[in-house]
């Protein structure tokens, strides 16, 4: 989420003549507003949002931050490989978040039957899924980096890397509806720019993206600062398409609760016109020159 903070920490949404407000909600809450239209956009993850585009609502990403799943499986220390999961307890966020998506997936990668072979417990955000962890609440959990660092400090397990699996799949991105942008296609184009300025600008400034981290991430400590930012300029593109790959990679995952999703079309999900604009302008390239 973090290039959202940084656009607005360095005031990129005010340069392109934008008032934008940020607000911080639960990943199911902010499905809800976007297709209620109380919000005009909001990032999500490609499987929060393709599960009610699939039945139906009118939702679409338009950018895609990070295009394959950066997660760390830890685990308590007695647990030393994939196989000893079989009959624990595993925490995620929330059933049909993009955390719950990817912990299944991970468990099938690992020879594991999510619904069978593990418990899987609706625990919270990373904060809370190590807490409960560290106080043997549950067994294993996934989460992202730096995070997976804390859990090391206070004795746990990492049993597997999703970021060295390199398995595409449409993670974060920014989403809005159709409705949206045919009524104010200027306000999404210069969106876009914003949030295109605002990956140039952490590319070459690393003091702004530790502010955004020190005041939305509460990092405090230089070291957890550095890693994060290490952490982002890992995944972060200069011209932030989402993928197709990943979003049949999501489809796939869907399938087995959402019929409609073994024929969709990942075209149908994405509208990537106005980043396409400033691509071929030279815009993009001419920040970096």
């Amino acid at each position: 989420m973090s290039i959202l903070w940084i656009t607005k920490e360095g005031k990129l949404f005010e340069k392109n003549g934008l008032d934008v407000e940020v607000l911080y909600l639960e990943s199911a809450l902010v499905q809800r507003a976007l297709i209620a239209g109380n919000v005009a956009f909001g990032e999500m993850t490609g499987s929060l949002m393709s599960a009610p585009k699939l039945q139906g609502a009118d939702l679409v990403m338009i950018a895609g931050f990070l295009n394959h799943l950066q997660y760390r499986l830890v685990a308590r220390p007695e647990i030393k490989s994939a196989a000893d999961l079989k009959g624990k307890r595993v925490g995620v966020s929330r059933f049909g978040a993009g955390a719950d998506r990817a912990t299944r997936l991970l468990l099938s990668k690992l020879g594991l039957h999510p619904e069978k072979d593990v418990l899987l417990l609706q625990i919270g955000g990373a904060p809370t899924r190590l807490a409960a962890l560290s106080a043997n609440s549950i067994d294993a959990t996934i989460v992202d980096p730096p995070d997976h660092k804390k859990a090391q400090e206070a004795g746990m397990r990492v049993l597997a890397n999703m970021e060295e699996m390199n398995i595409p799949f449409q993670h974060t991105g920014l989403v809005t509806s159709r409705a949206q942008l045919a009524k104010t296609p200027d306000i999404a184009r210069r969106v876009i720019k914003s949030f295109v300025e605002g990956i140039h600008l952490a590319s070459v400034n690393s003091e702004l993206p530790k502010k955004a981290f020190r005041k939305y991430m509460r990092l405090q400590q230089e070291r957890e600062l550095d890693d994060a930012y290490q952490v982002l300029r890992g995944f972060m593109q200069r011209k932030p398409y989402p993928t197709l790959d990943g979003f049949k990679a999501v489809f796939a995952e869907l399938a087995e609760q959402i019929p409609a999703a073994k024929n969709a079309d990942p075209k149908d999900f994405v509208d990537t016109r106005f980043l396409e604009e400033l691509d071929r302008s030279g815009y993009i390239d001419g920040l970096y020159r």
